[in-house]
């Protein structure tokens, strides 16, 4: 998907950057025993570093395919105002990640890239690869543009998303004082305007038949890519896990049958793979 279309997250103001999908989360308490987590036959990268906004679902597709395959990585929680974290970079959006000292950018290419690195150009099929980008396309094209008009879809939801941005986020106290209250009622209106442009009848309605368009799709697999995730299982996980534990996302689980999935994708998952995080710059 192309940098117009922001599958790597957004240039221009805060509003901008909220309207973009950087939604809350509420990352999901982790429970259970994880099944062991996918151990990558190739070369593993050494030092990474993500810098990110701790609700943006495109980092977080990121952050999942890291977690799956037991990389760890530090953080840079990325000033969405100022972004001064990033005025080493040329490219001023997120996500951006720094493997062994090379910046990639844009959320698609950069798991494309790390899982090239790390299995070949050859590891699938033609027909598995053209399944997987498929619905890796359907993610960036429409999936998350279903998420921002769900979870700013009431004042009282878009206050909830605020608190955990304001909370989360790499914000001053000035900034954190002005954005919890305004930036709710402002993202509230943009909600709205979002599913207008994407021509979004029912939020909600949407949001669980698309969910349920994707279990259909995966069938009776454990997962898309069989017996383990592939991308486009990771690319689906890692835009819902932030939004798990919000009003959106306990509203989700309850109302489509993407449950049982959801289960088995966090079990393999796993846990964090989250280092401390890196110094502010």
């Amino acid at each position: 998907m192309s940098q117009a279309t922001g599958s790597g997250g957004r240039n221009g103001s805060y509003q901008n950057w909220l309207a973009a999908g950087a939604f809350p989360v509420a990352v999901a308490a982790y429970s259970g025993v994880a099944l062991a987590k996918e151990k990558a036959p190739l070369a593993l990268p050494g030092e990474v570093v993500l810098y990110q906004y701790e609700a943006c679902p495109f980092c977080n597709k990121v952050k999942a395919f890291l977690d799956y395959h037991d990389i760890s990585y530090k953080v840079v929680e990325v000033n969405p105002i100022g972004k001064k974290e990033l005025k080493w970079s040329e490219y001023k959006k997120v996500p951006v990640l720094v493997v062994d000292g090379e910046p990639l950018n844009d959320s698609t290419n950069i798991i494309s890239l790390l899982d090239e690195r790390i299995y070949g150009k050859d590891k699938k099929p033609v027909a598995s690869n053209t399944e997987e980008e498929k619905w890796r396309s359907w993610v960036d094209d429409y999936f998350v543009h279903l998420l921002s008009p769900n979870i700013y879809r009431t004042p009282s939801e878009a206050l909830e998303a605020f608190d955990y941005i304001t909370t989360n986020g790499n914000f001053t106290a000035w900034e954190r004082a002005y954005a919890k209250y305004s930036g709710a009622i402002a993202m509230y209106f943009v909600g709205k305007r979002l599913k207008k442009k994407h021509n979004i009848e029912d939020e909600r309605r949407d949001l669980f038949q698309a969910a349920d368009k994707w279990v259909d799709a995966v069938g009776g697999r454990q997962f898309m890519g069989g017996e383990k995730p592939n991308l486009a299982d990771l690319a689906v996980f890692g835009v819902l896990r932030p939004i798990r534990n919000m009003q959106t996302g306990r509203d989700l689980m309850a109302n489509s049958k993407i449950g049982p999935w959801y289960a088995r994708m966090e079990a393999e998952v796993g846990e964090s793979n989250r280092l401390s995080d890196a110094p502010h710059v």
